[in-house]
């Protein structure tokens, strides 16, 4: 169903002050819901004037995340082939009901959108913990997937998260909610957003990120997939040999410095795996598609121009 264009564009503090946050659109583009069988309604941004392999941007997975992450890049390419932008389950304009949250959830999303909107290969383009479910999801349909670019992802750390019974123990916690209702309103608030912000930026922080992580984390149902995640339950067990050693398909890899994870094995890995490579972008704290965007696209361009990704 195409929502079309939003009129809430206008700015979230000034509907803050009837004591309800609109949401405006993340991207100045076509708006489309599609109802999916894992993930239910997940809304995305499309602009298919032009003709080329689609892209498909997925972004990252934190207590205020949305396809506002992949602005950049949308911009960038759009003018130059079809470009999609996802608000994963849970988040943005997508259905946040309150329900399990999983890696597979979020995977099977992805691959329901693969399927019955893009409908032919694609180049993923996909951020932090979405890089994981960018790759489950070329594992689930290889045939659908050309390459992986993976901006600063998950799962190359030397530091372990807490996963199976410790997650649950973790998220039932979580789940009290006089505990997440506070947790989550703390982690919200414009100070800790621009806190968290300030460290995943080497330079000044755009204000509209700012707004944007406010506005769409002020929204019916928003703690929800966050508290999975501040658990632990949505990061797979050791994904770089459960899911990413089994990418077939050309990946890139873009990093530099992150204020939350390292890449301490990925120099290991990329001497095990031929169809992986690894560029650093420079000086950046995670968020590298906004501080150095002509570098981000170069890299990427670069990776494209290659036979065995073309």
């Amino acid at each position: 169903m195409d929502t079309g264009k939003d009129s809430a564009l206008s700015h979230p503090r000034a509907a803050a002050k009837t004591g309800k946050v609109a949401l405006p659109a993340a991207l100045d583009a076509p708006r489309h819901d599609l109802a999916t069988e894992h993930g239910g309604r997940i809304h995305y941004y499309a602009d298919t004037s032009a003709t080329g392999r689609p892209l498909v941007l997925v972004h990252s997975i934190n207590a205020a995340p949305s396809a506002f992450e992949m602005k950049p890049l949308f911009q960038q390419y759009r003018s130059q082939r079809p470009v999609y932008a996802l608000d994963l389950p849970g988040f943005g304009h997508s259905d946040r009901s309150n329900r399990r949250y999983s890696p597979s959830l979020f995977a099977n999303a992805i691959v329901d959108f693969l399927e019955k909107v893009v409908g032919k290969p694609c180049d993923l383009v996909a951020f932090s913990l979405g890089c994981e479910f960018a790759a489950q999801a070329a594992l689930i349909k290889p045939e659908l997937v050309e390459s992986l670019v993976l901006i600063s992802p998950t799962g190359f750390s030397a530091r372990r998260l807490p996963t199976g019974q410790a997650a649950e123990r973790a998220h039932k916690v979580l789940s009290v909610p006089v505990v997440n209702d506070g947790l989550f309103a703390l982690l919200t608030s414009r100070p800790s957003i621009r806190f968290f912000y300030k460290q995943a930026f080497h330079g000044a922080i755009p204000p509209e990120m700012i707004e944007y992580a406010y506005a769409t984390s002020h929204q019916p149902g928003a703690k929800y997939a966050p508290l999975y995640f501040l658990s632990g339950q949505l990061f797979t067990p050791n994904a770089r040999e459960s899911v990413y050693a089994n990418v077939a398909q050309p990946v890139l890899v873009l990093y530099d410095r992150d204020p939350n994870i390292d890449f301490h094995e990925l120099p290991d890995f990329l001497s095990h795996h031929s169809n992986w490579r690894a560029e650093r972008i420079a000086p950046t704290r995670g968020l590298l598609q906004w501080e150095q965007p002509a570098q981000t696209a170069a890299a990427i361009d670069r990776f494209w121009s290659i036979p065995q990704a073309a």
